[in-house]
């Protein structure tokens, strides 16, 4: 696996290694060996899947501590855009965002540890996102900042997204007091 560092400490988009044939292909998708020695050492404890249509938004989701979580996000059919915010207060990249394309065919994983908020737009129909996350959800510490905050000024390369009425109604970055 290669563990490309981004302008964003903490982020890595990781291209593992991908044995094609005839009959198909194979890759580990988390080896944890190989992320300890990248310096990442969170233990995993629930997995979650979603599918979605074309120009469907979700987030930007995050969990307050101490439910706070950070996630290894794929898709295994379609594509995205996948954003993250550092929402860090401490951080010389606060309340900055990256943002990567992942996909069934480039294979890419995005890890985001705690302290990030995180969202996804689907670019094709029928696209299964999955993830792992280091703490299991809790209603209670669910929160979530305005997909298109002024402040933040996200290129989600869309103007309508489809959004669910809780994305729709989430807090403006400015209104966040970070716990991170």
């Amino acid at each position: 696996m290669k563990f490309n560092k981004v302008e964003i400490e903490g982020l890595y988009v990781i291209e593992p290694n991908v044995f094609e044939d005839d009959r198909g292909y194979f890759f580990e998708s988390y080896n944890k060996d190989a992320f300890e020695k990248n310096g990442i050492s969170d233990l995993f404890v629930q997995d979650n899947q979603s599918k979605s249509q074309k120009d469907v938004l979700r987030g930007l989701h995050f969990q307050l501590p101490p439910y706070s979580q950070a996630k290894l996000v794929r898709v295994i059919q379609g594509s995205v855009l996948d954003v993250a915010v550092d929402l860090r207060k401490d951080s010389k990249t606060y309340g900055q965002y990256f943002s990567v394309v992942i996909s069934a065919e480039n294979r890419k994983m995005f890890f985001i540890p705690e302290g990030f908020a995180h969202g996804f737009l689907t670019l094709e129909g029928d696209t299964i996102f999955s993830y792992k996350c280091s703490n299991v959800y809790h209603t209670e510490s669910e929160d979530a900042i305005l997909w298109n905050d002024k402040d933040l000024s996200i290129d989600w390369r869309i103007e309508s997204p489809v959004l669910s009425g809780k994305d729709n109604e989430a807090k403006c970055f400015n209104e966040f007091k970070s716990p991170f």
